[in-house]
């Protein structure tokens, strides 16, 4: 299964760093550095997944998380952030976000989680044990 993946970051470098590497690991994936782009991309196009920034320019993380639940409550997101804390991770969970990873990320275990969401994508969002907090390697 090819999964079908949304990228949302305000850094464009990152967002065609992961594009390729996300690509040359199967993966179909469309990016946008905008939140209302990637608004009305989730209306218009399903997806697996989506991966996000939690700090966006234009709109708050957890504002376009709500909206993206919105418009597709069994849409996955896994948000990224270089400022995790315990409190953003828990709110994040309640808003419904399937994971939140701290920057940089390894693209080996983010495409692990990817895969085992989007495979999921009709089951209860529940994180596996263990594997919060192993995604810090760099790019």
């Amino acid at each position: 299964m090819n999964e079908k993946v949304l990228l949302l970051d305000d850094e464009e470098d990152f967002l065609e760093a992961m594009s390729q590497r996300m690509g040359a690991r199967g993966m179909e994936v469309r990016t946008t550095t905008y939140p209302n782009e990637a608004l009305k991309m989730a209306e218009e196009e399903p997806f697996d997944a989506v991966v996000m920034d939690l700090m966006l320019p234009e709109m708050d993380g957890l504002q376009v998380l709500q909206e993206l639940r919105r418009i597709n409550p069994r849409l996955r997101v896994i948000l990224l952030t270089g400022y995790a804390t315990a409190e953003k991770r828990a709110e994040a969970k309640n808003l419904g976000a399937v994971d939140l990873v701290e920057k940089p990320a390894d693209i080996d275990i983010l495409t692990h989680r990817i895969r085992r969401v989007g495979g999921n994508r009709m089951e209860q969002d529940t994180p596996e044990k263990g594997d919060e907090g192993r995604l810090a390697r760099k790019l």
